[in-house]
């Protein structure tokens, strides 16, 4: 029952923004500038009928995933090694701040002189990742009680159950919450990088073509499949991280 009702909200919330966009469409009056809903969905299914599509589309999703569960272990190791060392912490500042700091467009482009153009965008993924599961990991292991630390020494637990009965329960929470958020931008940072640099299957290198040759529709069809997939890919990782039990 819960989830019909789900579904029908989903249904009403598609067909609600489907109508704006198609009046938005009427008004501009020009499909060069913005095509309709029905024919960009059309023109996604003629997409999806090319094999070719889907290899592109595949290839997308495997180096954006790539990337993604690197930077996701990269970030617990980091934070595991900066809140066990302050020495390390101190060293290493400089650097994550760097990541945060600098601009997406400048990483893609400094990466595409040190690697081929197929590696780029899982590495710039891997990247945007990185800081935000380190930072959410280190700052829940840093907040886990004292008090509750001090009992743990005092009845000696074991390094195995200070791990599963203290810092998992304090460090899951926060570490679910920036895996969801990490997978947006390594998403929009991953086919940034495919459109700077053109791996020859791929999304971001279709985007490019399509802009190249003012195909306003086909962008606006790749774009909803980028859209689809993104919803697709972080509605499976929420139904694995529900799995995982919290307490």
């Amino acid at each position: 029952m819960r989830f019909r009702k789900q579904v029908v909200v989903w249904l009403v919330i598609i067909v609600a923004y489907a109508v704006l966009w198609q009046l938005a469409a009427i008004i501009v009056g020009n499909e060069l500038l913005l095509p309709a809903p029905v024919t960009t969905i059309r023109r996604l299914i003629f997409i999806l009928s090319q094999p070719e599509s889907w290899i592109s589309a595949g290839m997308t999703l495997l180096r954006i995933v790539a990337g993604y569960t690197i930077g996701v272990l990269a970030g617990v190791m980091m934070a595991i090694i900066t809140a066990r060392f302050r020495f390390a912490d101190a060293l290493l500042l400089p650097l994550r701040s760097v990541v945060k700091a600098t601009p997406v467009t400048s990483f893609i482009l400094l990466a595409l002189l040190w690697m081929s153009s197929g590696i780029v965008p899982a590495f710039i993924s891997f990247l945007m990742v990185l800081p935000i599961i380190w930072m959410s990991v280190l700052t829940s292991i840093r907040e886990t009680d004292r008090s509750l630390l001090e009992m743990a020494h005092v009845y000696r637990f074991s390094k195995k159950h200070l791990l599963v009965d203290l810092y998992a329960p304090s460090v899951l929470p926060g570490f679910l919450s920036s895996c969801t958020t990490a997978l947006g931008f390594a998403w929009k940072a991953g086919v940034a990088a495919e459109i700077l640099s053109l791996p020859q299957l791929s999304i971001g290198h279709e985007l490019y073509l399509s802009k190249l040759h003012i195909e306003t529709l086909d962008l606006f069809a790749w774009t909803l499949m980028i859209i689809f997939l993104s919803m697709l890919l972080e509605s499976i990782v929420m139904r694995l991280f529900r799995r995982i039990p919290h307490d």
